[in-house]
């Protein structure tokens, strides 16, 4: 992306993480200058795809972190988009309000702050999560919900269910920043992305993967996660981490974009997942006697997470059957060795 000879310039923050790390590969390859942050960028172990990149366009990485503000100042300083994607990802942690909560509302802001500084920023992208949306006190089926849906902090914080500061932090994070930018006069938008699986550069599997790999490879703690995903929700809500990237790259270039956009390819249930992937990959038998246990498990979605705002401002998804989106997905998890070969 040029105008008039001059490259577009882009900060991802995050980018050994596994969407950024597609996201400046895609930025690459649309002709963007892109700057990237990390924690240790002498840590080739989690950075050496970064290195590769390289060889696709101009790419600097930075050392920054979202607990130290004005770290970010360098990397943002220039640039014409920046792609807030870093967060934390404690979800285990025994203390979600400061180990998870507070860290990734801090670690937001600090990165808009230095947006501000450095003056140049037309569009500040932000990723947030389907778990912001989705985390609601619904009963019976046929729900629908979208970008006005917002999950129920306070149930969330009174309840306590597992893993309920993740869906907080996002709501948190969401909110301060939409308030910070309307102060400072800064272009804000914010993408959803449900569940989010397919091959990345970065060498670390996201959560995500490893969970929707789990009625493959049989790891009980991950298949966990997922049985947890559809009791939360009442769906098991996908998309590719490709058409998560185009979106994010979409609503940095459509003028017109503004608020938040739910990205979700498709609704489907644990039970029809473990039928498609009998059917698709019978080399690698669905371990079955997971489906069975106290927790029923649901024939068809309650939910459904809808993107229709997304698709009716443009953006067509390439990724649309649990077929295509897991076309790679098996071969990554055979890369990473949560597949055998």
């Amino acid at each position: 992306m040029s105008v008039g000879g001059t490259k577009k310039t882009a900060c991802v923050t995050g980018g050994n993480g596994y969407i950024a790390s597609v996201l400046v590969k895609m930025l690459l390859e649309k002709g963007y200058a892109v700057k990237t942050t990390v924690r240790n960028p002498d840590d080739m172990s989690k950075n050496s795809h970064l290195k590769d990149l390289q060889a696709l366009g101009p790419l600097e990485i930075f050392r920054a972190d979202l607990d130290v503000e004005g770290s970010f100042d360098d990397a943002v300083a220039g640039c014409d988009y920046a792609f807030l994607v870093a967060a934390p990802v404690n979800l285990r942690c025994e203390n979600p309000e400061q180990e998870l909560i507070e860290p990734a509302v801090r670690g937001t802001l600090n990165v808009l702050r230095s947006c501000v500084k450095a003056g140049t920023v037309k569009r500040v992208i932000l990723t947030s999560s389907g778990a912001a949306v989705s985390r609601t006190r619904l009963q019976g089926d046929g729900h629908v919900l979208d970008e006005e849906s917002w999950s129920d902090v306070e149930f969330l914080k009174a309840n306590k269910p597992p893993m309920w500061g993740y869906p907080v932090s996002k709501v948190l994070l969401e909110k301060e920043a939409s308030r910070f930018t309307e102060e400072h006069g800064i272009s804000l938008v914010t993408l959803c992305p449900v569940t989010t699986v397919g091959a990345a550069p970065a060498p670390n599997a996201v959560i995500s993967v490893p969970n929707c790999l789990s009625l493959l490879s049989g790891d009980e703690a991950e298949f966990a996660v997922l049985r947890g995903i559809e009791r939360a929700s009442g769906t098991v809500a996908l998309v590719h981490v490709d058409d998560v990237c185009r979106a994010e790259l979409f609503l940095a270039e459509e003028a017109a974009a503004a608020g938040r956009y739910l990205c979700c390819s498709l609704n489907t249930t644990v039970v029809q997942l473990a039928r498609f992937l009998t059917d698709k990959y019978p080399r690698y038998p669905v371990k079955t006697n997971l489906l069975s246990g106290s927790v029923e498990l649901l024939e068809k979605p309650r939910v459904c997470l809808s993107s229709a705002k997304l698709i009716r401002e443009g953006f067509e998804y390439e990724y649309k059957t649990l077929d295509q989106i897991y076309d790679d997905v098996v071969e990554y998890g055979k890369v990473l060795g949560i597949l055998p070969n």
